[in-house]
């Protein structure tokens, strides 16, 4: 028999739920798929399916099969993509993962790139998290943490990202303006649950060293929410710089204790070790890092021009 295609069938038949959604999928009869997976088994000698007239439901055995075929089936990919030339010429579909944030930030870019490689078809995905791009099948994952989860990850560093207080002009007539990290003590500091920005706002070491430890008052995981309810008068609230660069250039929003920069972190491209690269995921990390230091310093000249502070 064809192993290969029939761990083909099988990872199709556990994606799809169904002998006769994979063999839509697959464009063959359900009577073939199931022949294909009976005469798998009976190779391995084992019970990969567990089947009833309602569901299938994978065995333990099912479960360390389907993990290595898909190792397996990945690696055959690879190899024909390289054969095919795909460590030349992008083309292909680009999985990306990105914080959301950034995410929208980087929407001009992947347009960019789009225009340049019109072959590559670009699948973004953006969440409040770092999944494991070998784990999840993303190509490249943009993230702030460069603990690699497996030595076949390659980290390239991208710039460096950071917060600073804002509120709006609103909040400070009622409320005073913050002279000092320390009068935050006095004031709504709002709350942000998301990995690159929550917990305490720790100001540098020195004669200002201050921890401040935002209340329960407004919690969000979302620096756009958090952007928005700054705006809205509900309190200071400690954003990404572009994030907060058009509103605080608009008058939306005014930075506070400048020139303080809070959480700065170096930014990480991480994608999984090749011998061959595909092109479509080098030529996207080389774009990046060509056009991505402009995109931070447009913002960054903004949030620095003390004509915005308070």
């Amino acid at each position: 028999m064809d192993m290969l295609h029939a761990m083909r069938t099988f990872a199709r038949v556990v994606e799809c739920g169904s002998f006769a959604a994979a063999a839509n999928a697959l464009d063959i009869s359900a009577a073939q798929v199931s022949r294909i997976v009976a005469e798998l088994e009976n190779q391995l000698q084992t019970r990969l399916l567990h089947r009833t007239t309602r569901r299938l439901r994978m065995s333990e055995a099912g479960e360390r099969f389907l993990e290595r075929a898909r190792q397996i089936m990945a690696l055959t990919d690879e190899a024909m993509d390289e054969a095919r030339g795909a460590h030349l010429t992008p083309r292909g579909r680009l999985r990306l993962h990105c914080p959301h944030g950034l995410g929208l930030l980087l929407m001009p870019l992947v347009a960019g790139y789009n225009a340049l490689c019109p072959e590559v078809a670009i699948e973004l995905t953006l969440s409040q998290r770092n999944p494991d791009p070998l784990a999840e099948g993303h190509d490249v994952v943009i993230t702030v943490d460069e603990a690699l989860p497996d030595s076949q990850l390659i980290a390239v560093p991208l710039g460096t990202i950071f917060s600073i207080p804002c509120a709006a002009p609103s909040y400070l007539e009622t409320h005073g303006v913050p002279e000092r990290p320390q009068d935050l003590h006095e004031h709504r500091c709002l709350r942000m649950a998301y990995p690159m920005h929550e917990g305490d706002w720790v100001f540098p070491q020195g004669v200002d060293h201050c921890v401040i430890a935002p209340r329960d008052s407004f919690l969000t995981n979302v620096a756009d929410a958090m952007l928005v309810a700054s705006e809205l008068g509900m309190g200071i609230g400690l954003l990404p710089f572009y994030t907060a660069s058009q509103a605080i250039e608009q008058g939306r929003l005014r930075r506070l204790l400048a020139p303080y920069r809070l959480r700065e972190n170096a930014l990480y491209a991480i994608y999984p070790s090749r011998h061959y690269l595909d092109a479509k995921v080098r030529t996207w990390i080389d774009y990046l890092k060509e056009q991505l230091p402009g995109v931070f310093a447009s913002h960054e000249r903004i949030v620095d021009d003390s004509q915005f502070w308070r």
